[in-house]
């Protein structure tokens, strides 16, 4: 049966049929479909697709055709045709809007169990939320699953997707769905044990014969036991003594944090924007900015007087405050909203930082740091903060693919 084509759109509350097709995927499904589509007259509301393990699930809105019988016949035909089943129901209008209280949750794990992801799903319906849509972000190095959720405050699901996630030994992120997704963003990342693997204080500490010392002060700084403007005066003066040269041979020991490269790499392709706030020092951060293209940074400074460290730094001291004061420089200076940063450190003085934020993220955090921030990775790959971005794997692995 030929129906003339609609020129007007259909109204809001015009009556609608879904048709689902579930079966074995094989190429054309979609387009044979919609053929069978074609000779009535109707319009195309909505398409949800999904392929796991070589089943499809195509799912299509129309607007309901006059000649239903007719309608009904042909979906029936092209389902046993193509060795599908089928459903077809009638209703109104469009599907029921998503409510207020949007919100991105990406649930990561490595592994990631059935109980953990049962877990959050039935904490995100306690907080009055619902799951719109699910997608697979990553399989590796981290199983990374994105729910869309709406209806619940985003303020009030990461608070309770945060303890559910401490209890689970799961990592769940939390941000607010908005246009903001979409726009430039500049990445603040913190150095020791964040970007890089162990502490350059520590490093340099052991050519005095004082790491024992030095690592333990640090360690209590970075619970926050400690001032860390205090604590940085009182292990660098340790250092006293040590040549300039140990410095070299410092940076040449250096081991980044696995996936370090991999995720800078692929968001600089993204246009995104990178940033260094260190407490450490910038003999050992210039060098490792210029290597990796990152576009700011800022850290204190050792003194060096003859060519020996005298114990001392030079210049205002890069503290929790000095971090976050850096942050909003750095996003001034790029023309990036807060909104739209991303800081990601692991200790004390990052707090100040990681709340100034669009987002934070505490990365194998210490417990104080962990329980303030937007959100922690307890993974120790730093490529997985891509997938709290939306970004997928396959979409690494193409940007990977493409030349310099």
């Amino acid at each position: 049966m030929n129906e003339p084509v609609p020129t007007p759109t259909a109204p809001l509350d015009a009556p609608t049929v879904s048709v689902t097709l579930l079966g074995r995927d094989h190429a054309g499904v979609t387009a044979r479909l919609f053929e069978v589509f074609t000779p009535y007259a109707v319009e195309v509301i909505d398409v949800e697709q999904i392929v796991l393990r070589g089943r499809l699930v195509l799912a299509v809105l129309l607007t309901a055709p006059s000649d239903r019988t007719a309608f009904e016949k042909a979906v029936a035909a092209v389902a046993e045709e193509l060795g599908m089943e089928q459903e077809v129901a009638y209703g109104s209008g469009d599907n029921r809007g998503r409510r207020r209280g949007r919100s991105h949750v990406t649930v990561l794990g490595a592994p990631l169990l059935p109980r953990q992801f049962a877990a959050v799903a039935t904490k995100v319906a306690e907080a009055g939320g619902n799951i719109d849509r699910i997608v697979r972000m990553a399989r590796y190095p981290v199983t990374a699953i994105d729910l869309d959720v709406s209806g619940a405050d985003p303020d009030v699901l990461r608070r309770t997707l945060a303890l559910e996630a401490a209890h689970q030994g799961v990592d769940v992120a939390v941000q607010p769905l908005g246009i903001h997704q979409h726009a430039q963003r500049l990445v603040v990342m913190d150095v020791d044990s964040t970007l890089i693997q162990g502490e350059v204080i520590e490093m340099i500490a052991a050519h005095a014969g004082y790491e024992k010392e030095v690592a333990e002060v640090t360690g209590a700084a970075m619970r926050g036991e400690l001032d860390f403007a205090e604590s940085l005066q009182e292990r660098v003066a340790l250092l006293a003594g040590v040549p300039e040269s140990a410095l070299d041979d410092v940076h040449a020991s250096i081991q980044l944090a696995p996936g370090a490269r991999t995720m800078i790499r692929t968001l600089k392709r993204l246009g995104y924007r990178f940033a260094l706030v260190s407490g450490g020092f910038t003999q050992i951060i210039d060098k490792l900015a210029g290597e990796l293209g990152i576009d700011y940074w800022a850290a204190n400074t050792l003194e060096v007087v003859d060519g020996h460290l005298t114990g001392r730094v030079t210049g205002p001291v890069v503290d929790r405050a000095g971090k976050a004061a850096a942050l909003r420089r750095f996003a001034a200076e790029a023309g990036i909203s807060l909104a739209n940063t991303v800081a990601i450190g692991d200790g004390a003085n990052d707090l100040d930082m990681l709340d100034a934020a669009g987002l934070g993220v505490a990365f194998n955090a210490k417990p104080a740091v962990r329980d303030a921030a937007d959100t922690s990775l307890s993974v120790p790959y730093l490529d997985a903060i891509v997938f709290l971005l939306g970004i997928t794997r396959e979409e690494v692995e193409a940007a990977d693919a493409l030349p310099d």
